[in-house]
Parts: C-alpha cells; structure tokens; sequence
C-alpha cells in the first residue's frame, strides 16, 4: 500500500514531529510531504525518510521565516499531486490537512488543533502583533478562516489529539471527530526511586503562549528553587524578569539532552505547566517519572493530570492563580497524597505502543469507510 503522509512543516523537533514518526513506525515506507524542511534542524529525525517540499522551500529564508507565508500555505499544500496513493495521512495544526486527495482515496488528518491564530486565539494574536502584521492579518485572515472551513470538509475520517481539540473541531469545522492522545515516550522514562529534591521545573519552548513567566513570578514571590529548561525568542525577557527576584534560585538550562531532562524531571519537587495547550507531552513525561504537576486547568492538561492524585490544577492563567496551587500541592504532598509509582503508572497509558495501535485501527476503519462508500 502506498502511504503519503502530509506535516505542516519540518523545522523543528517536537510533539508534533514525534507523531509523524510513530506514523513512519506504522508505515514505514511512506513519503513525507510538508511546506519546507530544514535538516540542521530537526537533528537527524527523518533523515532516511522521502521528504518533498512545496515551493515555498525555493524562497530565501523559507525555513526561517514560514510563518509569514500563511497566504501562500493554501495554494502550496494543493499543489502536491497525491493521486497515486492509497492512503493520505494529514498531521495538521495549521494547512496540512487542505490537500487535495481523490474521493477513492482514504483521507485520514489526526488534528492537533484548527489553527489558533485564525479561530479563538485571533485576538490574542492581533494584540501582541505589530501594526503591519496586523494589518495583513485583517486583510487575509477572513480568506483564511473560509478555506480553513472549507478544507475540513474533505476529509474523510478526524481524529484529535485531546477532547478539548474535538470541540473545537466542531465549534469551527462542524465535523465530528475521534480522539486518540499522542504517543509520549513514557517507555524512557521512570521515577528513579528517590526523594524528591528543593526545586520545581518548567521545561518548554520560550515562546509567549507558553507562559513561563507565570512560573518564574509565582516561584520568585514564594522564594522556591526553579530550574528553567529550554530555549528560545522570549529567553532575554525571562532572564531579565528572574533577575527581579535575587531571593529565589531561578536557573536556566538551555538547551539539554534527553537524559538530563529525565533526570530533573526525575529528582523535582514537581513540574509547573502554564500553557493552554491542546494535549501537552511535557506534563505526561514528569508524571511518567513519578513527579507531580502543577497545572493550568484548561486544555489538554486537565485529560493528563488528576487532581489531588497526580498533581493539583490552578484555575486563572496568572501568578496569583499558580501560588495558590504551589502552596496547596505542597500541603498535599506533606501528607503523602502523591505516590510515585501509581503516577508513572497513569502516565503509561499515554504510550507510544498504544498510540500506534489506536491510530492504525483508525487508518484501517477509514479505508473500509472509502471502499464500502465507492461500491
């Protein structure tokens, strides 16, 4: 059987990516398509793998600067020809799923969310721009939004990563949907069986909607010990707010391997998570190492972690909110709510294995749907 399989871009290693390559474990011999590829990047993943690019790659600057091609995206992931599949796959959180595929084609898209910046994030979005992108963003985005809709609508089977990426597939492509979490690779990762240490973790891409800043102002106000991991475009603006609280102990990583991230996810207090994501690995990995989290109660965290069991929640996305949950998951933990191993054991249901297995029942429900329909 030959497989496409459709990823918005290859520029970056993250959840997204570690999808795709579960779905390379399923077909292996699949051919990838994505809007541009940066091989420096993503560090060997999928340097075996057939990989075409559409002609945004030919632009200067492509694989720096391809969120400013958000007008050209449309038009680049129809032009690839995939009439001679058998089977296309979309990993989409952006334009991946706008392909053009055969009506006797099977045409599965697992959606890791309909674009933010064109739905409910849009304002969120338009205040932090300047005043071109805002500019450009009221003049293309209602184009945008209409082909976005109109895209989904090709689809013959969705799938989602969290049930709260669900609804929103229903509230803005009025398609129904299933859900099978993403594979995190909990297999790696375990408690190591010790007492917890004097610090807390954030572990994630400096970006704004992460909301980092939060950890670092409720940790530096309470004068808790936090090791920042990660990197990126906000890092001179976390560094400098750190600097504002001389009685915390505020450190930042950089960028780490593998093994060093398990082994502070391993030895923390807990894990603090900020962001309104649409599943978020991050909060799966600590727990799979038997470390609690302290979440932000909106998004795919609040499938992940249970509160009181594997971690607490803290209701309003500000530090005031995430103190309060600091303050009552240590009195929790005084009183031995959280055990290692039963958290790690959660965490295992979010497997790779398992995704695997889900997602190709999925493919294989979806072939049967096309084949019934063209008889």
């Amino acid at each position: 059987m030959k497989v496409a399989i459709v990823h918005d871009w290859l520029v970056n290693y993250g959840g997204a990516e570690r999808v795709v390559e579960e779905m390379l474990k399923i077909y292996p011999d699949a051919d990838i398509f994505t809007l541009v590829h940066d091989r420096k990047k993503m560090r060997g993943h999928f340097s075996s793998a057939r990989i075409t690019t559409s002609f945004v790659q030919k632009i200067p600057f492509a694989t720096r600067l391809y969120t400013k091609f958000l007008s050209l995206m449309p038009k680049a992931f129809e032009s690839f020809d995939l009439s001679h599949y058998d089977l296309v796959i979309a990993s989409s959180s952006s334009c991946a799923k706008g392909v053009i595929v055969p009506p006797t084609t099977p045409f599965i898209a697992y959606i890791h969310t309909p674009m933010r910046y064109a739905w409910d994030l849009y304002f969120d979005y338009y205040k932090r721009s300047g005043a071109l992108t805002r500019f450009f963003m009221k003049l293309q985005m209602p184009k945008i939004r209409q082909w976005d809709f109109i895209s989904s609508q090709r689809i013959d089977s969705i799938v989602c990563n969290s049930s709260y990426i669900a609804r929103r597939v229903k509230r803005f492509w009025k398609c129904d949907s299933k859900v099978i979490f993403p594979p995190v690779g909990t297999d790696r990762l375990f408690p190591n069986g010790k007492p917890a240490e004097d610090f807390y973790v954030v572990f994630s891409r400096f970006v704004a909607y992460k909301r980092i800043d939060i950890a670092i102002e409720a940790c530096g106000a309470l004068k808790k010990n936090l090791v920042v991991i990660g990197s990126g475009k906000e890092e001179k603006a976390l560094k400098s707010l750190a600097e504002k609280y001389p009685d915390a102990k505020i450190s930042f990583t950089g960028r780490i391997t593998d093994d060093e991230v398990r082994d502070y996810l391993q030895r923390c207090h807990a894990l603090i998570f900020c962001a309104e994501e649409d599943f978020g690995i991050i909060p799966v990995e600590a727990q799979a190492c038997g470390r609690p989290v302290v979440a932000y109660k909106k998004g795919g965290a609040t499938q992940t972690v249970i509160e009181g069991e594997t971690g607490v929640f803290f209701e309003e996305q500000n530090s005031e909110s995430c103190k309060e949950a600091i303050l009552r998951f240590e009195e929790l933990d005084a009183q031995k709510k959280f055990d290692g191993e039963k958290i790690a054991s959660h965490a295992k249901k979010f497997g790779e294995e398992r995704f695997r297995e889900e997602f190709k029942a999925a493919c294989d429900e979806a072939i049967q749907k096309v084949r019934g329909d063209a008889m």
